[in-house]
């Protein structure tokens, strides 16, 4: 069992250099992502698992901090899957922006 300081580096170094590293690899490709900052990573992740906007359950910042462990479990599950192209980040944006109130063009 790792522990949480181990899972939030997990979490960290996912976010902020595997996945914008691969979208920026993906960046002038027909496989290009809809996004491409950390930040959006984050967001996008941490409302897919929490189900809605993250910041409605995580009330403190960093969220990666303040959520619950097995949120953290999921999330880092789920940047590994986007990694992977297992699944689709396109359709997880829009669904994040949808949470917040945004329309997708």
């Amino acid at each position: 069992m790792m522990s949480r300081a181990e899972l939030e580096a997990i979490w960290l170094m996912l976010t902020r250099e595997t996945l914008p590293a691969l979208a920026a690899q993906r960046r002038a490709t027909a496989r290009a992502w809809p996004v491409v900052a950390d930040h959006c990573f984050m967001r996008i992740i941490l409302d897919s698992v929490h189900g809605k906007r993250w910041d409605a359950i995580v009330t403190a910042r960093p969220a990666y901090r303040h959520m619950a462990d097995d949120h953290l479990h999921a999330a880092i599950t789920l940047a590994r899957q986007i990694a992977d192209g297992a699944v689709d980040l396109w359709a997880l944006n829009a669904q994040s922006l949808a949470w917040r109130g945004k329309l997708v063009r």
